[in-house]
This record gives C-alpha cells, sequence and structure tokens, in this order.
C-alpha cells in the first residue's frame, strides 16, 4: 500500500502551530525548578508559593471546556492569536511581577491563553488534514508534549542558576512573538457560527468541576477530601445535562463512537504513565541517586531522544491502524519503567530504559491520538479536541497525586520502588485496554 504523503500546506500550518505551543509547554515545566528562588526573592510562603502553579493549572482547567465553542463561534485564526496573546501578556506581566499576591493572578492570565492553545491546535491541523496522514502529523504536533516536558528542567536550572527568576517567562516572549508573526499569516481563516450559542448550563457545571478536581488532586488531607467530591459530583451533573442538551459544551455522544471512546480511555491511561514519570523520575534522581537539579534534568534527557525516535511510528500508524503501534508503545513503557524498581540500577542501564520508556510513551500517545481522531467528521473534531484534552490532563493530575500518595506512605528504600511499580500497572493496564482499538479506524461516513 502507498504510504500516504502530508500536503505541505498542512505541513507548514502544522509547524506554525506548534511553535505557538512551545511556549506553554516550556512554561509548565520550568516554573517548577524555579520556586524556591522566586519565594526567596519575593519573601513569599511555602502556602503562598504553591499557588504559583495551582493557579495557572486552574485556569487552564477552567478555559479547556469552551475551546471548542470558541472555534466554532468565532474565526478559528482569531482564537487562536487571541489565545497567543493572552499568553504573551501574561508571560510579561509575571517577569514584571513585584510580590506574590500579582505574580498568582498573572499567572492565572497565563492558564487562560495556555488553556486554550493546545486544544484549539488540534482542532485546526485536524481539520486541515481532512482525515489523512494523521499519523504523520500526529508525530509532528505531540512531539513537543512529550519532549519539551523532559527537556524543559534543563532549561530552567541553567536560567535559574544564571539569570535572574524572571527570566523563567521573558523566555516566553520571543517564541510568543515569532509564533504571532508566522500564525497572522500562515494560519487561514476559519468560518465562524454566530448562531452558535454558548451552552451555559455545562459551563457553569463542568468548568467549576474541573477546577475543583484539579485543584483536589494537587493538594492533600481536608482540601482534598472536599474538592474532589464536590468536583465529581459538578461533572456527573454535567454528563446528566449534556447527554440531554441539544448542542452541550462536550459533546458526549462521541463516546458511542467505539474507537473515540478507547483512545479517550488510553489517553486518561496514558496521561497516568507521562505525567507521574514526569513527577517521579527527578525525584529518584535528586533524593535516591544524589544529583543536583541540572544534573537530574540531564540524566533525565535520553527520555527525550526515545520520544524522537518515535517519530518513525507514525507511518507505521498510518500503515498499520493505531491498535500495534499503540499496545506496542505501552508494552516498551511498562519495560522502560521495571528497572527503576531495582534496589541499585546502573546508570547505563537506567538510561537505555529511559530511551525506551521515552520511546513507548511517545509512540503510544500518537497511536492513541490517531485512533481518536481517524474517521471523525469535521463538525465532530472540536468537541473531540476539548475532550482529548480534558482527559489527559485529569489522567496525569490523578497520576501524580496516586504516585504522591504512595511514596508519602512508603517507608525508606521501598518507596520509589512502590511507587515506579504502581506507574508500570497503570502501563499493563493500558495495555488490555489498548487491544480493543480497531485496528482499522472506520471512515467519517460509517464513523457519523
Amino acid at each position: 500500500m502507498p504510504e500516504e504523503r502530508l500536503d505541505p500546506a498542512v505541513r507548514r500550518l502544522a509547524g506554525i502551530l506548534v511553535l505557538g505551543a512551545l511556549a506553554p509547554l516550556l512554561d509548565s515545566t520550568i516554573v517548577s525548578i524555579a520556586l524556591h528562588t522566586l519565594g526567596q526573592d519575593l519573601g513569599a510562603s511555602t502556602a503562598s508559593l504553591q499557588w504559583v502553579s495551582t493557579a495557572y493549572l486552574l485556569a487552564l482547567a477552567t478555559v479547556v471546556p469552551i475551546s471548542g465553542w470558541a472555534v466554532d463561534r468565532y474565526d478559528s485564526r482569531h482564537v487562536w492569536l487571541g489565545a497567543l496573546t493572552l499568553f504573551l501578556a501574561g508571560s510579561l506581566l509575571c517577569g514584571l511581577a513585584r510580590n506574590i499576591g500579582t505574580l498568582i493572578a498573572f499567572r492565572t492570565v497565563q492558564g487562560i491563553g495556555g488553556g486554550l492553545l493546545l486544544p484549539v491546535l488540534q482542532t485546526l491541523v485536524m481539520r486541515a488534514a481532512g482525515g489523512r496522514g494523521l499519523g504523520r502529523l500526529m508525530a509532528a504536533i505531540t512531539l513537543p508534549a512529550v519532549v519539551v516536558p523532559i527537556l524543559g528542567p534543563v532549561l530552567g536550572g541553567l536560567i535559574v542558576g544564571h539569570l535572574s527568576w524572571r527570566w523563567i517567562f521573558y523566555v516566553n516572549l520571543p517564541v510568543c512573538l515569532l509564533a504571532l508573526a508566522l500564525a497572522w499569516r500562515g494560519v487561514p481563516k476559519g468560518t465562524p457560527r454566530p448562531g452558535h450559542h454558548l451552552d451555559l448550563t455545562g459551563l457553569l457545571l463542568l468548568s467549576p468541576g474541573l477546577a475543583a478536581l484539579v485543584y483536589g488532586l494537587s493538594e492533600t488531607g481536608t482540601a482534598r477530601a472536599t474538592a474532589i467530591p464536590a468536583g465529581a459530583v459538578l461533572i456527573a451533573l454535567f454528563t446528566h445535562h449534556a447527554l440531554r442538551a441539544r448542542d452541550p459544551l462536550v459533546d458526549l455522544r462521541l463516546f458511542q463512537d467505539r474507537a473515540f471512546a478507547v483512545s479517550s480511555i488510553l489517553t486518561f491511561l496514558n496521561g497516568l504513565a507521562l505525567f507521574g514519570g514526569m513527577f517521579l523520575l527527578p525525584l529518584y534522581y535528586q533524593q535516591v541517586r544524589g544529583e543536583g537539579v541540572i544534573a537530574a534534568g540531564l540524566l533525565l534527557a535520553p527520555q527525550g531522544l526515545g520520544s524522537l525516535l518515535a517519530r518513525t511510528t507514525g507511518p507505521l500508524t498510518d500503515r498499520l491502524g493505531p491498535r500495534p503501534v499503540a499496545v506496542t508503545g505501552m508494552l516498551l513503557c511498562a519495560l522502560g519503567t521495571l528497572p527503576f524498581l531495582l534496589p541499585h540500577p546502573g546508570a547505563t542501564l537506567l538510561a537505555l530504559a529511559l530511551t525506551v520508556r521515552g520511546l513507548g510513551v511517545s509512540a503510544a500517545n500518537m497511536a492513541v491520538m490517531v485512533g481518536a481522531y481517524q474517521g471523525l467528521d469535521h463538525a465532530r473534531i472540536p468537541h473531540a479536541g476539548t475532550t482529548v484534552r480534558i482527559v489527559q490532563q485529569v489522567g496525569g493530575g490523578v497520576g501524580t497525586a496516586v504516585l504522591a500518595t504512595v511514596l508519602a506512605h512508603a517507608h525508606g528504600t521501598t518507596a520509589f520502588p512502590h511507587a515506579f511499580a504502581w506507574a508500570t500497572a497503570f502501563t499493563v493496564v493500558a495495555c488490555g485496554v489498548g487491544l480493543c482499538l480497531p485496528v482499522r479506524v472506520a471512515s467519517a461516513q460509517q464513523r457519523s
């Protein structure tokens, strides 16, 4: 079967949009490195300091649900440019902040812009591709989401070590300005639907529900015990509403499609593996192996190499379908995690394991996204983009919370092996679910 080549115009569009997405992806990984220095400079307590990250995540969770509606209601090009401008303004203001209160407020502005960028990117690219060559396309647009979180801590450590903490925000400015200039000329205008009204009831249920869930997953004790159930109740009420609404904020009827439903479950589980690993691995190198921040970041670089190698699986997914690539990727992820369960693994073994793990996570992520989007008709793509982003974010939050709890309750030298065993178990479960993916995904006519 001849390989299906991507339209050069789609390739250019993907490159322009991926550049814009680099800024929030970088930001989310390098800010944590600077928190200690930032707290000393602003005289902030630990309790206040955590809101630098939490405010961003809450704003992001609140705004993601409206991304699909915004793309349909307004010109998609203007939505993209507006989101980039918000993120740019938030980054500049964060760098200029003079106290912890203003920094937290400006991080909220950043979160609103960042929350719109990734789902809008996926919607614009999927629409432009028209269902063709999605494996290659996913290799391009998902690569930064996997590589940047791995390499970001190294950049953050270098910035904090040699410059003011303010540069962790200023570094976003040239990226955003270049992305705006390219998008102004290279992103085509969309076709707005002025009569497409916002599902206000759905918004008032889903956005606070997601925010409460994300907040609860990032907290401990009473805050977690209160916020998580509240978020779950609001999301359950939204589900009841969305299944009956004529034009819901997020179309949950997408889950009637087998390929999309299984892909969404796998997106959740892959979020556990990816974000859970991002939480565990730096701590392991610093607390168990005694490495510094910059050294730990450099030692994680082989995972980025594995992610780069995974680009070759895009064409493979187009030829074979998402199931074999997704299941193989998850098996490689589990295999690459096993050496971290050993008492004293060698540095070479761990570097090889990280390469295999990076290859597996990235390949599985790309194949699962293809399974979610391939064959969807034009009108359902914005809802799919919003849903996939929500599911991935919640999966990452759950994975981090579970692994943090395991670490907190384990003792001594068994803590990290227990946590990595849980991470491996998540991936094994995902392999079982992956077998339910269709080998070949139906066409848009068959899926609609």
